[in-house]
């Protein structure tokens, strides 16, 4: 009798486990799945510096989300914002930005970051660029001494910066040494660095690519070489079946103390890569 009251026991015991931890698992997975799928078009050098991979994790794991990282220019992160590709957009062109709000397609903008663009090229620098006062000076200093400089041309942020700067240094493109290849930045600090070339580039992508370039910065610090990052939900009333609560809760996330110091205390090479600077 006491056998199998025993047995009995342990079959209501092992019962009432099973059935628990099957109900855990499906509390659990329910709430995993509240926030779904948050499609994010953000720049190249976000990724390329590996900065979304030390960040998001955290997020997906809190939130119960999946992040579809789109990292492309910020000319094609935006236009799969209009388009309604998208459900939040994270990049690094001021104007191009206020562009997008102020016509509708996005909404909530709000500072995350920043760092800054440098002009790199070969070790020997050719063309004599080294030394020069103002990133103005230096980017015609490159025309007038024959150098070669490989342009993104693929209507990223950096590209919008690169054509600004241009404008700013009173050269008018393309000259003889100028190439467009339409690359992301790593792939355009490689082929500056394969045609011994010269090249603006995010500071972020270059600390994460500098140790396999045979390249060196030339020029930085100068004010025009700000670079500020943004992240800006897409407007919903734009578009139907978008992910509003998660590109809400990502965009509020990222600005967040404890991200904002994730943000400061991310390293490459001991260099710090981003300042956060957000205002909320």
């Amino acid at each position: 009798m006491k056998k199998n009251t025993l047995a009995w026991l342990k079959k209501v015991s092992t019962t009432a486990i099973v059935t628990a931890t099957v109900s855990l698992t499906a509390s659990f997975h329910t709430v995993a799945a509240d926030l779904g799928i948050v499609r994010l078009a953000t720049t190249t050098s976000t990724y390329n510096s590996g900065l979304l991979d030390y960040l998001l994790p955290e997020f997906e794991q809190k939130h119960g989300a999946t992040i579809q990282v789109i990292a492309v220019g910020t000319g094609k992160a935006l236009r799969m914002g209009r388009d309604g590709d998208v459900d939040v957009v994270m990049t690094h062109a001021p104007k191009a930005e206020a562009k997008f709000v102020n016509e509708g397609y996005g909404v909530d903008p709000k500072g995350i970051m920043y760092n800054d663009f440098v002009l790199v090229g070969p070790r020997n620098d050719p063309a004599g660029v080294n030394g020069k006062k103002s990133i103005a000076q230096a980017l015609a200093t490159v025309t007038k001494n024959g150098g070669l400089f490989i342009s993104r041309g693929d209507d990223s942020g950096t590209h919008k910066k690169e054509l600004n700067l241009w404008r700013q240094a009173s050269v008018k493109l393309p000259f003889d040494g100028y190439r467009e290849v339409g690359q992301g930045m790593g792939k355009v600090l490689q082929i500056s660095s394969e045609l011994q070339g010269y090249t603006l580039t995010d500071r972020g992508t270059w600390l994460a690519y500098k140790s396999k370039v045979d390249l060196k910065i030339v020029s930085q610090g100068d004010t025009g070489l700000f670079n500020p990052y943004q992240v800006i939900q897409v407007n919903p009333k734009r578009h139907e079946g978008l992910n509003t609560k998660g590109a809400e809760t990502l965009s509020k996330w990222l600005v967040s103390d404890k991200t904002q110091d994730k943000i400061n205390n991310f390293r490459l090479h001991g260099e710090q890569l981003f300042v956060a600077n957000a205002k909320d």
